[in-house]
């Protein structure tokens, strides 16, 4: 299975609808002049999904040695319209999800 169609398989598991591979886009997120994010995120059109026509997708290392690779997902819904905004939503959703354990 390519890294494409585990990306679909992420996508169809937590969304319930088939996508289609669109582009692959490299972004660099910086803050106050550090690289706190750097990596291809991959987009994919999604077919039926009611709300969203499309979706962005990456995985990612993570500090955890029993789930080394997150996949991450981020519907194409306000403020996530491209590749870059969506990297940021996943970064706040992260750095709100760290807040709260």
């Amino acid at each position: 299975m390519t890294y494409i169609e585990e990306l679909q398989q992420v996508i169809h598991r937590l969304h319930g609808v088939h996508s289609t591979h669109v582009q692959s886009v490299p972004v660099k997120e910086e803050f106050q002049g550090k690289t706190i994010w750097e990596g291809i995120v991959e987009v994919f059109e999604l077919h039926g999904h009611p709300k969203a026509t499309h979706a962005y997708a990456w995985t990612h290392e993570t500090d955890d040695p029993e789930n080394p690779k997150r996949s991450v997902t981020v519907l194409k819904i306000p403020p996530a319209v491209s590749p870059e905004t969506a990297v940021r939503v996943a970064i706040m959703q992260e750095l709100s999800n760290a807040e709260t354990a």
